[in-house]
Formats: C-alpha cells, sequence, structure tokens
C-alpha cells in the first residue's frame, strides 16, 4: 500500500497535464469520480459560459444569432472534433441528434446503397442501442443480422470479422472501444478486412473519441459516429456527432429528410433536395445549447493533444491493474480488461459477485465508478480530470467495501 501511494503521488508529479485538473468542477462530497467514461465532468469555465450565451448570443442578438453563427455550428463544430478528436479532414463530421438517431441514419444509408447484399453483421455483445437499431433496419430492409462473437475481455479481432464477411455483408458495424471490458479494436485492420469483402464500415467511437487518437481517414473508414458527453464532457444528452467519408457525399442518402439538411433552407420547397456534403445529415434545428460544454472539452484536449491525453490514459489504467493486482484480486476480484494498456481504452473493468451491492455502497461514500450487469466495475479514467491518487482512493474504497461486506 505505501508503495502504491508513493507511485501515485510521483506520477501526478510527473504529469505533464496535472495542470488541467483545476480546469473542472470539483463535486461537493465526491473522493473519487471514476465515471468520466459515461459522463464527463463540467469545466469551471461552463457557467460564465452559459451564462455569456443568454445574455449575449440569445438574450441579445435573438434571432439574428442563427444568421450569425447557429446555422453553421453542426458543422463548424463537426471540423473542430474532425481536426482535434478523431483524425478527419473538414467537411466529413457534422454534430446532430444523439447517438441512436445518428446510428439510423447512417446504418439505414448505408444498407440502401448496397441493395445487393442482404446481411448486417455486428457484434453480438454490442452496446444495445447499435444492436437494437441493426435489427430494426433488418426488420424495415427485409435483411439478415449476422452475429459476431468475440471474447468477452479481449474484444473483436480481425480474423473474427474476416470469418463473418461475405459476398452478402452489406455493412459491418462494431464499436471502437469494448463499453464492457474495454477492449480497443484494431481499426485498419478491421477495415481493411471489411473493405476486401465489398461492404461498408461503421464504427462506434462512443468510447474512444476524446480518449485515443482515432483516424477515420487514414483508415480508410466509411462511417462513424460517437457520442459527445463522455470524454468531450458535453454534459448529460449532448448531441452525438456523424463522420462520412467524402467518397460517399452524394451516393449515401440518409433517410430522414428534414428542412435544416435541405439545400435551401429557407426555400421552404414543395420537394426534398438535400445539401450538399455532410450538411445533408442533419435533420431537424440544430440543439445549439447542448453543444456548448463540448466546445471548451475542445480546447483542453486541444491544449494537452490528443496523444498527450492518451499516454495518460495508459498511465491512469495501468496503475488501476496495479493496484488491482495488490488490493482486489487477493479478495477474488476479477480482472475484466485486458492487461495490454495498447490494447485498451480508458477504462478498466473489474468483477465479483458482490459488485451491485458494493456500488452503492461506493455512490453512498462519495465514490463513483459505475455498475455494468451482471457483477462489473468500470473504473472510467478521464485522462485531463483525473489524478493516479484519486485512482488509487477509489480501488482502495472497492477494497474496504468487499472487506466490510466479507465482515458481514
Amino acid at each position: 500500500m505505501t508503495d502504491l501511494l508513493a507511485e501515485a503521488q510521483g506520477l501526478d508529479g510527473l504529469d505533464p497535464l496535472a495542470v488541467h485538473l483545476d480546469a473542472f468542477v470539483d463535486a461537493p462530497g465526491v473522493s473519487a469520480y471514476l465515471d468520466g467514461n459515461s459522463l464527463g465532468r463540467p469545466l469551471r469555465s461552463l457557467p460564465e459560459r452559459l451564462a455569456e450565451f443568454v445574455r449575449d448570443d440569445w438574450g441579445t442578438r435573438l434571432i439574428r444569432s442563427w444568421d450569425e453563427q447557429w446555422m453553421d455550428l453542426p458543422t463548424e463544430l463537426g471540423d473542430r472534433i474532425g481536426l482535434v478528436a478523431i483524425g478527419a479532414a473538414a467537411g466529413q463530421t457534422v454534430v446532430a441528434d444523439s447517438t441512436t438517431v445518428l446510428l439510423y441514419k447512417l446504418m439505414r444509408a448505408a444498407v440502401a446503397a448496397r441493395t445487393d447484399r442482404s446481411e448486417i453483421v455486428i457484434e453480438e455483445g454490442n452496446f444495445p442501442t447499435d444492436r437494437f437499431v441493426a435489427e430494426g433496419i433488418a426488420a424495415e430492409r427485409g435483411l439478415t443480422v449476422r452475429w459476431l462473437a468475440a471474447d468477452p475481455v479481449h474484444g473483436v479481432r480481425v480474423e473474427d470479422v474476416a470469418s463473418a464477411v461475405s459476398e452478402q455483408t452489406a455493412l459491418v458495424v462494431l464499436s471502437h472501444v469494448d463499453y464492457r471490458s474495454g477492449a480497443l479494436a484494431d481499426m485498419k485492420a478491421i477495415t481493411d478486412a471489411v473493405h476486401e469483402s465489398g461492404a461498408l464500415m461503421l464504427w462506434d467511437l462512443c468510447h474512444s473519441a476524446g480518449v485515443i487518437p482515432i483516424e477515420l481517414d487514414a483508415c480508410g473508414v466509411d462511417l462513424a459516429v460517437g457520442c459527445t458527453y463522455k470524454y468531450l464532457n458535453g454534459g448529460p444528452g449532448s448531441p452525438a456527432f456523424a463522420y462520412v467519408n467524402e467518397r460517399h457525399h452524394g451516393v449515401l442518402h440518409q433517410p430522414i429528410q428534414g428542412w435544416m439538411g435541405a439545400g435551401d433552407v429557407f426555400a421552404m420547397g414543395s420537394a426534398y433536395a438535400p445539401a450538399d456534403g455532410i450538411r445533408q445529415f442533419i435533420s431537424g434545428t440544430p440543439p445549439v445549447l447542448g453543444m456548448l460544454a463540448m466546445q471548451g472539452m475542445l480546447d483542453q484536449i486541444e491544449t494537452a493533444t490528443i496523444d498527450g491525453v492518451r499516454e495518460k490514459s495508459k498511465t491512469l489504467t495501468d496503475f488501476a491493474v496495479r493496484a488491482f493486482d495488490e488490493l482486489l484480486a487477493p479478495l477474488d476480484v476479477r480482472l475484466l480488461s485486458p492487461r495490454d494498456a495498447g490494447k485498451r481504452g480508458g477504462h478498466v473493468t473489474i468483477g465479483h459477485p458482490d459488485f451491485a451491492e458494493v456500488t452503492k455502497t461506493l455512490w453512498a461514500d462519495g465514490v463513483i465508478p459505475d455498475f455494468r450487469f451482471p457483477d462489473g466495475i468500470r473504473l472510467g479514467l478521464s485522462p485531463l480530470s483525473t489524478s493516479h491518487a484519486e485512482v488509487l482512493s477509489g480501488v482502495l474504497a472497492v477494497r474496504d467495501a468487499l472487506r466490510a461486506r466479507a465482515d458481514g
């Protein structure tokens, strides 16, 4: 224990990104926030930014702000996410709607462009919304869902995908980082394998955007969707983003035709004529308020660099695994994430039959991880807002809660 404490203090003392810790709001009564992979902390600057928005952008400029800044915000902010976080050149990313709605739009557009093919391939343990949307589209279009099995700890491998795709595959949908184990998929190799079969590749970036360097353009990815309330700290319900590689512009047509995706928004035309490029994937009025918080976080990431964020993520999760080995493994807790930091995203998952009740105790005591059925606790370590000492505090709290239950 003394060695772990000294190590945590040493890592924090050498952390080049430690200056960012003070940029985030401290929650009263919370000693360890280990759920940044579900909901990122707000920035201290956000209240003033919101007040400024109400006072000036909305309160003073009123509807004039649509012409002055809001109409182009979905694509401008999409370009910023593309530059800072996901390796996408301008004109291919848009912020709009929820993750579920954008998944529907892109999946539906993809299968409509592959009418000679009859299957959607998706991992059987993928996040529920991805699976549910795929099943709904398959039923709507008369397609078959081909379920891909993967190792629950190490995730989807290129061999798994290569053996699942065929000349009947229209679309493959996978998560870049597994929401359960944190396993990191090989984006380039898997995308290449999918393309060899003639299918399109859609990546869910919800657990990787903002914590792992992503190179969508360089990997030749066709489509991607990601949320903004995890490592991009956009706040609860903040809108998602969609990426459509420019080679598919004018070829893929989104299925929810709304006035904001029209070529001339205010023509009030008698028939829908889509806008050029990525803008056509907008449907309704952009959620401007929901786009405010993430802008400050993108500033933080840009300053730290996504490579710097990734390096700290590795030290945080490596330290969490070492603390697990010393403090939790002796209590029959299981490690449910890859040990190799290069094959792991920003969270570490641990398992024990008592963890549903342990999580309740932890939350009551101001230690906030999250529980995932049936018996997993995820330690979600958002690099810019989490210290190594905080990680140790959280792991110690898990140990103490388990001991207390054992002692009866």
